[in-house]
């Protein structure tokens, strides 16, 4: 590494610090992901040029993947099994109103094809990126439109949790510095480094997050491991995918999307809404609480809004088995209706073949 990267490096860290000491100390949730997501994007926004090596990344997220399997336990699995409609109607209501949406994009010209309707996919962005890039969409168009919406999610939620109350609070600082039991800290440690390891080589979509997630769900479930993580490597983690986040805004893509962005910030913001809608429904119809009841349904990833759901006192096996299921649901439907859209928008694109135009240039083409 050049001393000009390693500067930039140590620039981008030192901003992220501060990003983060600001919004702990004005009260916003999420500070550790939040701070360094934002002081990433200025960065790359100037041609920083900055990217997140890989193994960073797959580590962050196999430790997010830990995280949330400690807030899901056999309680959690029970009440979905019991509340099955309530469940099963928020996924569908919220997929679908991404996936139309998505359509509206491509339909209007805004993105092309399968580009809007995977980067209107609510689930974890990464997974969203390379799941489109294998199935032909442009991934650059895809990030711009999936992490500019993890973004909006990310802030909405966290402003929404302060002006409720529902901000944790507490000297965030000495949190991060306190001691965790040191056994159950390497075994989960070793849980997420193996599980990332077999997620990969299984070529599963997502493998760096799923795998160590659901392994983590079985021993912690049956009672064999307490999920435990220190809390300077959930800091570290919180960092990485928000620099992982912030650093896809380049310039390049930037560009690529400018025309597109008020169009692609109206969709955001239009399905934020709904989330919203669909979360006051859900908060006076089944009595959870608002801030739960949105971070459940918010078209977010499913990474930083674990992180966000563990930065509040909120319901935390609620909001994670619904954003589990969506996330799966996305996973199987997701490739379904993409080539879908691909079909559709390349023979609208296509002239008819001859004989069956309406003239006699049918078929032409031009």
């Amino acid at each position: 590494m050049s001393a000009h990267r390693a500067g930039l490096w140590l620039a981008l860290l030192a901003a992220s610090a501060a990003g983060t000491a600001l919004l702990e100390w004005i009260g916003l949730s999420a500070g550790l992901l939040l701070g360094p997501m934002l002081a990433a994007i200025a960065f790359s926004a100037r041609g920083a040029g900055l990217t997140l090596p890989r193994p960073l990344f797959t580590g962050a997220q196999a430790v997010i993947g830990c995280l949330i399997a400690g807030t899901l336990d056999i309680g959690a699995f029970s009440r979905v099994v019991a509340q099955w409609p309530l469940f099963l109607g928020v996924t569908a209501a919220t997929l679908g109103a991404s996936s139309l949406l998505g359509y509206l994009l491509s339909r209007w010209r805004v993105l092309p094809g399968s580009t809007a309707i995977w980067g209107s996919m609510p689930g974890a962005a990464s997974a969203m990126v390379v799941m489109a890039d294998a199935f032909g969409a442009d991934a650059r168009l895809v990030a711009f439109m999936t992490y500019t919406r993890v973004v909006c999610v990310a802030a909405v939620a966290s402003v929404l949790a302060a002006a409720l109350g529902a901000h944790r609070g507490g000297d965030w600082l000495a949190t991060m510095l306190s001691p965790a039991p040191l056994l159950p800290s390497v075994a989960t440690l070793a849980v997420a480094g193996i599980g990332a390891f077999a997620g990969l080589r299984l070529r599963i979509p997502a493998g760096a997050l799923l795998v160590p997630m659901a392994a983590g769900i079985i021993l912690h479930a049956l009672g064999i491991l307490r999920m435990t993580l220190p809390e300077p490597v959930l800091a570290a983690s919180y960092a990485l995918i928000g620099w992982r986040i912030g650093l896809a805004f380049t310039r390049e893509t930037l560009a690529l999307a400018a025309r597109a962005l008020p169009r692609v910030l109206l969709a955001i913001f239009a399905l934020i809404g709904f989330s919203a809608a669909l979360a006051f429904a859900l908060a006076e119809g089944a009595g959870i609480d608002p801030v739960s009841a949105y971070l459940a349904v918010s078209p977010g990833g499913l990474d930083s809004v674990a992180i966000i759901a563990t930065s509040v006192p909120v319901d935390q096996p609620f909001v994670m088995a619904m954003q589990a299921l969506r996330f799966l649901a996305v996973l199987a439907l997701g490739p379904m209706l993409a080539r879908a859209a691909a079909r559709r928008f390349a023979k609208s694109n296509n002239p008819p073949p001859e004989g069956e135009g309406d003239g006699p240039q049918a078929g032409g083409g031009g």
